[in-house]
């Protein structure tokens, strides 16, 4: 660890690992491999891992690896994105809500929770329609749920019926059966006035459409001729016509319920006021005057007591420490681990996690005062995040000249109902737009790796507007043009403009809704949950060099700069010296070894970091 005695080392001292062969962490299977540099780091000032990162670089502790794009299974692009152009998503907005709620006292924990499993569930339940009277009993909360989409449903089905039986839609043939789904947190649209949630809805009008429309083009050869007539019929059957004429015929039905329906552009939502804490509303039951009610509150007593909404108010505390060992810390790490990665507790040790996330190489800079640090200074923090003095989040981060990089995050599996993660990386991209006033420089968020392949590192797009490093030039590409290319295939030069000679006119831009099918589709409830800590352990502690497997050894240096390693500087008993200078100690198989050694260490880091930092040779 590095501390502030004034005897500390003032510059980065490395000591090359070579290449290294894993099982890969992301698309685990034994069969592929995931293929590194890797370095040690006794001492790394914070410049020059700006400058590795800038390269590919990452570290896990105190050990540095560049994934060899061109051979490994699961090409790695460092991610990063300006703060100060940053625009949030709904999602992250939506998360952020979420966080402000709750230490409000207004988020009913228990329907965030619930609601949140109930869409999660693969399988549907084909039960038979229930009644409304059904609807009050059973003390499962996803069995309110179906019986409540189940009734709504039939309600629908109803209609339809009836409005068949008055022509209002064509006869003769079977129209499609309703269907009415929960709508998702994630997806779920708040009204401007803020009065109204909406819970449920459903596309019949859509699937009505197509039926009748399917019919009316086996009309046009036959019967109705007349372009006009037939141009009125299809008016007529439009999605948004049919939605309107169903909830005309629902609404009396919806009239004394606490549901209100309405139809949203050929879509049938049913909504809820936002100020009650119940699951659900009451629906009425069109046979009878008698109205039940399916409620639950956070009481669990079927009852709501507006005094249950009257939560005392949470303080959230945010505290910004030098990365240290902290026993609170690790027991969170620890509980993180076996209940969301499922970890086996023999490998969740103090050991691993000090190896993991709290060694780190970096030379800490303290803040000078004026306008090139931060007031937290440089290096190496551990972020937490309190709830009423409860530790609910650790951030484990870099803080470098110009950008604050996130290595990862674990939490209380407890609190995952307030996606931290999003919203840990939300204040991370907020700090460094703040720290901007004491450090011009700092301008950037980086994400860490994005793997395009790998469907649970697709959250990192959902930042904008990012950009991705080219695994061969080290040039930054907006995210924008590299996503078709990665479509393509998952190693791409992406500066190169050759790959472009397709013919697009244009390029697909990212919208909200894009992004958040990649987050629904990948599963990821969090930024930073990702399988990080196995793949960088297994770079760590369980590769083995594989220098002399021969498939590897292929690499070329027809480049000058890098074949003249006269310059690398070398660190030997304590002395530093450039190799020219040294060249003529080694014998010519020591010098030839040595030589191909120093090529390729030139090569992976930059000719400029090669004569900056020191390789040490013992």
């Amino acid at each position: 660890m590095a501390s502030s005695s004034s005897n500390m080392p003032k510059e980065s001292v490395v000591v090359d690992c070579g290449r290294r062969r894993t099982s890969c962490g992301y698309c685990r299977s034994s069969r592929h491999n995931s293929i590194s540099h890797g370095m040690w780091a006794h001492s790394l000032t914070v410049e020059d891992y700006q400058d590795l990162l800038d390269r590919g670089w990452r570290r896990s502790g105190c050990f540095l690896y560049k994934p060899e794009m061109e051979r490994t299974c699961c090409p790695s692009y460092t991610i990063r994105l300006k703060a100060s152009d940053y625009f949030p998503s709904k999602e992250q907005l939506r998360v952020s809500r979420r966080m402000q709620r709750f230490l409000d006292g207004a988020l009913d924990v228990k329907q965030v929770e619930v609601m949140e499993d109930y869409t999660s569930a693969k399988s549907e339940n084909h039960s038979k329609p229930m009644s409304e009277e059904s609807l009050t009993t059973g003390n499962n909360d996803k069995d309110e749920f179906e019986k409540s989409l189940h009734y709504l449903s039939n309600q629908i089905n109803n209609v339809i019926h009836i409005l068949i039986e008055k022509g209002e839609f064509p006869s003769g043939f079977e129209l499609p059966k309703a269907s009415v789904k929960l709508v998702s947190p994630g997806k779920r649209k708040f009204l401007v006035s803020g009065s109204e949630d909406l819970l449920y809805s459903s596309n019949i009008a859509f699937q009505i459409a197509a039926s009748i429309k399917r019919a009316q083009s086996c009309d046009k050869v036959g019967n109705d001729s007349n372009p006009s007539r037939v141009s009125e019929k299809e008016n007529e059957s439009s999605p948004k016509i049919i939605a309107e004429k169903l909830v005309a015929s629902l609404d009396p039905t919806m009239k004394n319920s606490d549901l209100s329906i309405r139809a949203c552009n050929g879509h049938i939502n049913f909504y809820a006021s936002s100020e009650q804490v119940s699951l659900t509303r009451s629906v009425k039951n069109p046979s009878g005057p008698k109205k039940s009610r399916m409620k639950h509150d956070i009481g669990g007593n079927g009852l709501i007591d507006p005094t249950h909404c009257q939560v005392k108010r949470r303080k959230l505390e945010i505290r910004l420490n030098r990365s240290s060992f902290d026993p609170e810390e690790f027991a969170l790490y620890r509980r993180y681990q076996l209940k969301v990665h499922n970890d086996k507790p023999q490998n969740v040790t103090e050991n691993s996690y000090r190896r993991f996330l709290v060694d780190t190489p970096l030379l800490q800079v303290l803040p000078t005062g004026d306008s090139t640090v931060p007031p937290c200074g440089f290096g190496s923090f551990h972020q937490q995040y309190l709830i009423d003095g409860q530790l609910v989040a650790v951030g484990v981060i870099d803080i470098l000249p110009k950008c604050l990089s996130s290595k990862y995050l674990f939490w209380d599996p407890d609190f995952a109902f307030l996606s931290l993660g999003k919203y840990s990386a939300f204040q991370e991209i907020g700090w460094v737009k703040e720290n901007q006033v004491y450090c011009p420089t700092l301008q950037y968020y980086y994400l860490g790796y994005y793997i395009h392949s790998c469907s649970k590192m697709r959250y990192k797009a959902a930042y904008r507007p990012s950009e991705l490093l080219c695994p061969l030039r080290n040039q930054w590409v907006p995210f924008d043009i590299a996503r078709p290319l990665l479509d393509r295939r998952p190693y791409v030069v992406l500066s190169d403009a050759s790959i472009l000679q397709n013919g697009e006119s244009s390029l697909p831009q990212i919208t909200d809704d894009i992004v958040g099918r990649e987050i629904d589709d990948g599963g990821q409830e969090d930024a930073n949950d990702v399988p990080m800590l196995e793949d960088e352990e297994m770079v760590e502690s369980e590769s083995e060099c594989s220098d002399d497997e021969p498939d590897l050894e292929t690499t070329s240096y027809d480049d000058p700069e890098i074949g003249d390693v006269g310059k690398v500087l070398l660190g030997i008993k304590g002395s530093h010296v450039k190799y020219k200078d040294l060249r003529i100690v080694f014998g010519p198989e020591q010098r030839s070894y040595l030589e191909s050694q120093l090529r390729r260490y030139r090569k992976v880091v930059g000719t400029v970091l090669s004569e900056r930092m020191v390789y040490s040779l013992g």
